[in-house]
């Protein structure tokens, strides 16, 4: 039998693929990369289009979104409050407020973690240690903790700023980044399942691995990068890693079995080879000087704030591929192949995430103040704060 076919003309259309959250730190895989893609970067002088305005209180929380939610932190009159925002509009669905001092201490003060959106629960935690787990639709109080802040004294610079890092949902547990190696309770009801006991915290968030197929975590402490398992805490090993003040605050990011770390004041950045179980040192450099911010990885290329100028390396190698004019601080995200990055001065800036050279396409000054939160993006909208707590929303779908 012969079969006979008929030419068929298929038209491919490239269509905007947007709709995807951004439900806590760092976006949907932790990692300050976005899905989306057919973003508007063809701005006009006054920059993408402004959906609404709202103020949420001062300090650094970034924003998480989850459905047509908005989740953020603020803090007025020494009470922290989390906002439940409509996406679309800012209209305030509900917030809860607590009793929390401000603790301006260098900088504006109020809360440093961002939520965590998950199963229709908002996690969050406070600077001093104030925890709560949320009904995402109403704002009710399912369940509250408070765990003790580092000590803290003039003398010990690391301990000054309290908790800044947000914490890890991971499976049926919460793991907090305190002391040298993480503490865990159970997401249902608050109750401390392990804790590694008090230390010189650092500033920076968990992330996920695996090591001997464990499921496992990895932040920076006051004086070293730690992984440990998620199940019990066991501490698998310890990377020594000390700055000025201890003040490690950038994440590791880990991929195809190796970790990077970074930080500031002159340290630099290291990246480790994982395969052996133990890390062993693949290069060191201080090309990448990460001071408040974070990379961002992307086929084969680093992308972040070396102090005051943007720089791409090589991952494999540290070498310098590019590095931008100075710009100041700041911090970034990546979505549609391009870096969407919010200076500290309040502009907003789009780079091509290509190592072949710093291309920058558009940029607008966008916020005044000091702005050190990354922003987020979910559903075409692009969500950028300062630490005053002026939030705008911006539409950069096409």
């Amino acid at each position: 039998m012969r079969v006979s076919c008929s030419p068929v003309c298929v038209l491919l259309i490239c269509v905007p693929a947007w709709a995807a959250d951004w439900p806590g730190w760092r976006g949907p895989a932790r990692n300050g990369i976005s899905p989306e893609t057919g973003l508007n970067w063809a701005w006009t002088e006054n920059g993408p289009r402004v959906l609404w305005k709202g103020a949420v209180g001062t300090g650094f929380s970034c924003v998480s979104v989850s459905g047509s939610r908005a989740y953020t932190l603020g803090n007025r009159d020494n009470t922290d409050t989390v906002f439940c925002l409509d996406a679309e509009t800012g209209r305030e669905l509900w917030k809860h407020s607590y009793p929390c001092p401000l603790e301006p201490k260098a900088y504006e003060g109020g809360p440093m973690a961002t939520p965590q959106v998950e199963d229709g629960r908002v996690y969050t935690v406070s600077k001093f240690g104030h925890c709560f787990c949320l009904d995402a639709e109403s704002g009710e109080v399912v369940w509250s903790a408070k765990f003790e802040p580092p000590p803290r004294t003039d003398a010990d610079y690391h301990v000054w700023w309290g908790y800044a890092g947000s914490l890890l949902v991971a499976d049926d547990r919460l793991i907090l980044p305190v002391g040298t190696a993480g503490l865990a309770v159970d997401k249902l009801t608050g109750k401390i399942l392990w804790d590694n006991g008090p230390g010189y915290s650092g500033y920076s968030s968990p992330v996920r691995l695996e090591i001997d197929r464990q499921p496992c975590f990895a932040f920076v402490s006051g004086h070293e990068v730690v992984a440990a398992q998620i199940a019990d805490g066991h501490v698998r090993w310890k990377i020594p890693w000390r700055t000025t003040w201890d003040q490690n605050a950038s994440d590791v990011i880990v991929s195809d079995g190796r970790l990077f770390v970074s930080s500031g004041h002159g340290v630099g950045c290291a990246l480790f080879d994982l395969s052996t179980g133990l890390p062993a040192e693949v290069w060191r450099s201080k090309n990448m000087r990460t001071y408040l911010s974070n990379c961002v990885l992307w086929k084969s290329l680093l992308f972040g704030f070396d102090d005051k100028q943007l720089r791409c390396l090589d991952w494999r190698t540290g070498e310098v591929r590019w590095s931008s004019p100075k710009i100041g601080l700041g911090s970034l995200i990546l979505a549609d192949e391009r870096l969407i990055v919010l200076q500290e001065d309040g502009t907003l800036r789009i780079v091509e995430a290509t190592g072949n050279a710093y291309r920058s396409v558009a940029e607008v000054k966008i916020l005044a103040g000091r702005c050190w939160s990354a922003p987020a993006l979910a559903d075409g909208r692009l969500f950028v704060r300062n630490a005053a707590g002026d939030l705008i929303c911006l539409d950069v779908r096409r």
